[in-house]
Formats: C-alpha cells, sequence, structure tokens
C-alpha cells in the first residue's frame, strides 16, 4: 500500500520532502501536487517506473513526459536555450507553462520524441513540487494524473489513495489542486507557439 504524507503546502516540511525524494531515488512512484493539476512522477533514470507509469495511465509510447525541474538552470541542463527563450522562460516561470525544446544529451532517449528529439519542461509555481525536485537534485519525469477513461484529472488525494494506493509507492497530499492542465508552448523556432491554451497565461506569446 502506497504510503500516505500531507505536506504543507505553503511551509513543506523538510523532513517529509527529503523522504519522498528518497522514494524517487530508490525507483518509487510518487503522486504529487503541482500548480495546475496533480501528478504522477518517477527518477529521470528509472526505466521501469515510467513505463509502469505508462500501464497505469494505459499511455502508449508517443505520449511525451515532463521533466519537473526546479529552475532554469536545470532547464538549460536538459534543454537547448537560446537567447531569447532564456529570457522569455525567465519571464514567466515559475508557473503553469510547459516548454518545448530541443533536448540536449542528458535527456534519456527513450524520453524523446522519436522525431524532433525535443523534450517537455516546467517549472511550477507550487512549493511541494518545486521543493521535492530541489530535495532530489534532479528533474522528476512526470504526467498529469488522469485515469484511463476519465475527463478529468483526480483531484482528492483520498480518492487517489483508494485507487492507486497498491500501484504507486507514495501519495502526498499537499492540499486541492485544480483542473486545467499547463499551457503548452512550442520554443523550437524564433517564434513561440502555443500548442495548448490551458492555466498559464498565453498573451504574453502574443
Amino acid at each position: 500500500m502506497a504510503l500516505f504524507i500531507q505536506i504543507h503546502p505553503e511551509n513543506p516540511q523538510q523532513r517529509l520532502l527529503n523522504q519522498a525524494a528518497s522514494t524517487l531515488r530508490k525507483g518509487g512512484i510518487v503522486v504529487y501536487p503541482t500548480d495546475s493539476c496533480y501528478a504522477i512522477g518517477c527518477h529521470i533514470g528509472d526505466k521501469a517506473a515510467s513505463e509502469k507509469i505508462r500501464r497505469i495511465r494505459q499511455l502508449d509510447d508517443k505520449h511525451d513526459f515532463t521533466l519537473m525541474c526546479s529552475d532554469l538552470s536545470e532547464i538549460g541542463l536538459y534543454a537547448k536555450l537560446n537567447n531569447p527563450a532564456f529570457r522569455l522562460i525567465k519571464n514567466v516561470t515559475p508557473g503553469s507553462y510547459t516548454f518545448i525544446l530541443e533536448a540536449t544529451k542528458e535527456v534519456p532517449r527513450r524520453l524523446l520524441t522519436p522525431k524532433r528529439k525535443t523534450i517537455g519542461l516546467r517549472i511550477p509555481d507550487n512549493k511541494i513540487a518545486k521543493e521535492l525536485v530541489s530535495a532530489l537534485g534532479e528533474p522528476i519525469i512526470s504526467t498529469t494524473l488522469m485515469l484511463p477513461g476519465d475527463e478529468y484529472p483526480l483531484t482528492d488525494p483520498y480518492d487517489m489513495r483508494d485507487i492507486l494506493g497498491n500501484q504507486v509507492n507514495m501519495i502526498i497530499d499537499g492540499g486541492y489542486c485544480g483542473l486545467e492542465p499547463t499551457t503548452v508552448v512550442d520554443m523550437l523556432d524564433e517564434v513561440p507557439r502555443v500548442v495548448r491554451e490551458g492555466l498559464g497565461d498565453i498573451r504574453v506569446f502574443e
């Protein structure tokens, strides 16, 4: 059964964050809150855990995971950033945006979009998510916690425990999260292109 822990959304307890980070390092799957929806994630180097997440969500191999990062320097390690892209991302993060960028060699090949060798990255405006990534020391491979056949993501951690308690290793109750996903922005060309309008304000890209 998954370990169920409650972390304060404004003042996250470092002891519990360290415990969650340790679970990820050991190959565990963790459900955690973000600034948009709850996410399900694992360690970037753990192929078995990422494949288990695909099975839980019934995702095919074309589904793109997102790397949840703590800051811009981490994005710069895993994605190729030119100066305009750096400035734009700096201006809107942390926030509810996922940026599609060309990946560096630090990203495992199994996580790349096959044809374009791209990866989605984001810096969430959520203290638990950001400090969990910081405690881990590297990005968390993540995807929205939306189960097969559902129209909306799960929002109640107690429901998550009832439904996923035997399939994940830890569920972090960090309070209510919304239903709206991030705004996805393709940053591969000179002009950013909004691929999906979500929670993040698109006016900054117009």
